[in-house]
């Protein structure tokens, strides 16, 4: 029989190893989101190219100080 409590002490162990990496990647990932804006990057392409979800990208692009895009046709550039 396996020790239970070595198994939930490696396991948690992995867990936190793992979700301090997501953490960094997220921040990185977020980092990228708000240049991309700054630089003129639609936020309907940055949804499209991100892990997020519009509304939450327009959410940290308000309280990042970015303001929402034009109204009317949106042109896609590359």
């Amino acid at each position: 029989m396996t020790d239970l409590r070595a198994d939930l002490t490696s396991a948690t162990a992995r867990y936190r190893k793992t979700e301090t990496a997501h953490e960094q990647a997220r921040n990185e990932t977020m980092a990228a989101v708000l240049a991309a804006l700054r630089g003129g990057v639609p936020p309907t392409e940055v949804e499209r190219l991100s892990p997020f979800t519009a509304a939450y990208i327009r959410r940290v692009a308000r309280s990042e100080g970015i303001p929402p895009a034009a109204p009317g046709p949106k042109r896609v550039g590359s």
